[in-house]
């Protein structure tokens, strides 16, 4: 028997925190979620599998109108025409209790109920299947101590979205011990929810699949589903198969000792384009830092609007649409030469250490002295996902980060004289 385990498909989930800007390849990250769902239904047709799980997480929430729906069906249709079933529990965000909207599915696709946990078994395979959907978004119990007793005779499946003992970055819904899934005497275990593929025990299987397609920078990397065959006289084979159609990656530039901007981005062009050939042919979203000792350090704090769409357009006119660059972060510091014992430059470095060492003078910094600020600069500065957060410490950090490079450029010239 061989199938198909996938899970955290976010269906028409958008991309988050994407500025769109001249070159960047917006159609293509707008269809991403659904280009990587017709991948998976691709691989399941080519490699003739028995069945696709998908173990929660199918959809992002509730349909912004039928297109999300009508779209699922016609590619489960394709399964359908092939002989091929589909099982599926709700995750958190695709719960019972989340979802307004609903479409009839083809026969050969079954949900499992939120009710408690049931069992569906294919007797022309041998195959039991266990599963239970979330009936509300926060299910905070352990739905494995009501999962039914494995069926003699059958391979036993168990389909179940969780976050195990936790996971960074993830809700505990539906916690368990990874004895509670491996004493259940269950063949293999098809877990969904954490988004980093993970084969968590070998014997007997129990898998997280990870999400089809990343979605933002914490989900850098290959995203896909597992390609699984199980006979009865051997181990599970498990293979993890690429679906994404755009990746996501964090890139560190090394800029040390770098002394123009020219050098900065030639170091910024050789070191990207090598990232690009490790995901070739995907485009890839990145996230650029810069670190480094660097005799630029101040100028590229000052202004790092300027540093920003000095590396866009090199990206742009280097590499085109395979890349987009997400966000530039300077992580640059000084020469240790660059310091001074005496007069305005080392108060001025006193001044902003200090400040940024301690998180209470940040925030009081922010409700402060600069909530009066903030109320006189446009409204791009004090709405939306752009806006100057006065109650967040790290923002207001880079604000007097770049104050203090700003100020020691100015005080420096003004030192040089005409």
């Amino acid at each position: 028997m061989k199938f198909i385990h996938t899970a955290d498909i976010h269906l028409d989930s958008p991309m988050h925190r994407l500025e769109a800007y001249e070159g960047a390849p917006v159609d293509e990250i707008r269809q991403a979620s659904r280009r990587a769902f017709e991948n998976l239904i691709d691989l399941a047709l080519s490699e003739t599998v028995d069945m696709v799980l998908i173990a929660g997480d199918l959809f992002d929430g509730d349909w912004k109108d039928y297109n999300t729906g009508l779209f699922f069906i016609r590619q489960v249709r394709r399964l359908s025409d092939a002989g091929i079933r589909v099982c599926i529990v709700a995750g958190n965000h695709d719960a019972a209790g989340q979802m307004t909207r609903r479409l009839p599915y083809p026969e050969t696709v079954h949900v499992f109920s939120s009710a408690g946990p049931e069992t569906i078994l294919l007797e022309d395979l041998r195959v039991a299947i266990h599963g239970q959907s979330f009936g509300k978004a926060a299910v905070t119990e352990n739905l494995v101590r009501r999962y039914p007793e494995p069926v003699a005779g059958y391979i036993n499946i168990g389909i179940l979205h969780t976050s195990l003992t936790g996971r960074e970055g993830h809700e505990n819904y539906a916690p368990c011990n990874l004895d509670d899934l491996i004493n259940k005497g269950i063949d293999y275990w098809a877990l969904g929810h954490v988004h980093q593929a993970e084969i968590v025990c070998e014997e007997p299987p129990v898998v997280f699949p990870g999400c089809i397609q990343g979605r933002h920078i914490r989900e850098c990397g290959v995203k896909g589903c597992m390609l699984v065959d199980i006979q009865a006289d051997r181990p599970a084979d498990i293979h993890h198969h690429a679906l994404d159609v755009i990746r996501w990656e964090k890139v560190v530039i090394d800029v040390a000792r770098a002394e123009t901007i020219d050098t900065l981005l030639e170091r910024f062009n050789d070191d990207f384009e090598q990232v690009l050939a490790s995901h070739d042919p995907l485009p890839v979203i990145a996230r650029i830092e810069l670190c480094g000792a660097t005799d630029l350090h101040h100028r590229l704090v000052s202004d790092p609007e300027h540093i920003k769409q000095l590396i866009r357009s090199t990206a742009l006119a280097s590499f085109g649409d395979r890349a987009w660059i997400e966000k530039i972060v300077v992580a640059t510091t000084a020469p240790s030469q660059d310091m001074v014992d005496v007069g305005p430059l080392k108060e001025l470095s006193l001044v902003a250490h200090d400040l940024v060492q301690d998180e209470s003078k940040l925030v009081a910094l922010g409700e402060e002295a600069l909530s009066t600020v903030i109320q006189k600069l446009p409204a791009d500065y004090r709405t939306g996902e752009a806006r100057i957060r006065l109650d967040d410490p790290e923002m207001i950090r880079e604000l007097i980060e770049q104050a203090q490079a700003l100020l020691v450029q100015r005080l420096r010239k003004a030192d040089e004289g005409p």
